[in-house]
């Protein structure tokens, strides 16, 4: 991987070293992930490295629906399914839902405060449901204390064993860990009107871990930065990460620049979107954000409960490299063994009069791009010539060839919308038929 350029790295130390001036961090430490590596790591304070375990709160979610998707990939669940059908007595809200924070949960569980408490004894996860915020987002850090209870469930381990085994060991996170182990931050207060700082409590928060519990290294976030942006097969595959970056439920009304995808937050930073998660615990703040059409990630970790804006300063880490040093295409080259049926179905392509393109991609796929707005989709191969949406209007949408007895394609079917190779022709294919006139 190619080494950034002086002037970016002066840049990059420039805005760590402000952090944590501004924000009175006893310590940060950053990673800017690109090309398929860390290309940048530096830290601020005291007792800091890049082997230095932080807690890393909430992004703990985004590992917890890595593990439930791995469960849907194999047929074991489905999105759809209420929790209830998984673990009797839990309830009817979709696991879809407590993966979006759609489900109109509280969004902390009843008792004393769980993130400074000794979560062990805690029998009950659930609070007051909200029912007002059913399908709009209310974020929930007991529904997904409930997703990683399915996670054992299913597994038939604790989810703090399926997380080691299932992603961890595979990625190479030795130093990610529940418990912190040597050496590790000690988590501070900073007093907001003096330079003085109080210890804060390093607590094991027992089943409301999945919501916030996990413990991790700058070097091995990067490490997950990268498999957030491009998937590992042992792991996550690239189709699924990209719905958990695919918006569910709508934004408050003053935060149309962010959303929340499965177990990922969604920033808007100008033209680009990122997308990750933040998290804070009590001593401790972190972010991962990730830029897939940049190839670019950025990690940040301190030690303090308050004082660093941790979400902006890593997506200005971010913008910094991609800014300054764009992504440099990979070269052009053919389809390897493309089939002659797709290339057939290569060329425009007309939904009533609005021109589309279709083009045939790697693996089978297919790529429908509207030449009029900036409508576009990738499909997936389903088999038996059908396809299934990937993004965009139609995610999840299925594309179905439409063939005449002699065995051509006329048309093909999109969720109901018919393309066919001239504008509204041929008349039969067209759903309420076309004026006898035809074009005048």
């Amino acid at each position: 991987m190619a080494e950034l350029l002086p002037e970016t790295r002066r840049a990059l130390l420039y805005r760590l070293a402000t952090a944590q001036v501004q924000g009175r961090a006893p310590s940060i430490v950053a990673a800017v992930v690109r090309d398929g590596g860390s290309v940048w790591l530096d830290s601020r304070g005291s007792d800091t490295g890049r082997d230095v375990q932080y807690r890393i709160g909430s992004i703990s979610k985004t590992f917890v629906t890595v593990l439930v998707l791995r469960l849907r990939d194999e047929g074991l669940i489905s999105l759809d399914d209420p929790i209830g059908a998984h673990l009797p007595g839990d309830g009817d809200a979709k696991i879809r839902d407590l993966l979006a924070h759609t489900a109109g949960l509280a969004s902390e569980p009843p008792g004393p405060w769980w993130e400074r408490t000794d979560g062990t004894a805690r029998t009950e996860l659930l609070g007051t449901d909200v029912p007002s915020m059913r399908g709009l987002h209310h974020y929930s850090n007991p529904g997904f204390a409930l997703l990683g209870a399915l996670v054992a469930h299913l597994r038939g381990a604790d989810w703090g064993t399926v997380l080691r085994r299932e992603i961890l060991e595979p990625l190479g996170l030795h130093r990610t860990t529940l418990l912190p182990t040597a050496p590790h931050a000690l988590g501070w207060s900073v007093h907001p009107w003096a330079d003085v700082l109080l210890p804060e409590p390093l607590t094991d928060t027992g089943p409301m871990g999945p919501a916030g519990q996990i413990w991790s290294t700058a070097d091995d976030l990067a490490r997950f930065a990268q498999f957030l942006l491009h998937g590992d097969d042992r792991v996550l595959g690239a189709d699924s990460l990209a719905q958990m970056r695919t918006p569910y439920g709508a934004p408050e009304a003053d935060g149309w620049n962010s959303s929340y995808g499965l177990g990922m937050q969604l920033l808007r930073r100008g033209d680009r979107l990122l997308s990750g998660h933040t998290g804070g615990m009590p001593g401790f703040a972190a972010t991962v954000w990730t830029s897939p059409g940049d190839d670019v990630a950025a990690v940040l970790l301190t030690n303090t409960t308050a004082g660093v804006p941790v979400g902006g300063v890593a997506a200005d880490l971010l913008t910094i490299v991609a800014d300054r040093e764009p992504r440099i295409p990979a070269p052009w080259t053919p389809l390897p063994d493309l089939d002659p049926a797709l290339l057939d179905l290569a060329g425009p392509w007309y939904w009533g009069p609005a021109p589309y393109s279709l083009r045939p991609a790697a693996g089978g796929w297919l790529e429908l791009a509207s030449l009029s707005s900036t409508r576009r989709v990738r499909l997936r191969p389903a088999g038996d010539g059908e396809w299934i949406g990937t993004g965009d209007y139609f995610n999840g949408e299925r594309l179905r060839l439409v063939r005449d007895d002699s065995g051509q394609v006329t048309h093909f079917d999109l969720g109901t919308f018919v393309f066919t190779r001239q504008p509204y022709a041929p008349a039969s294919a067209i759903p309420g038929g076309v004026d006898p006139g035809g074009w005048r």
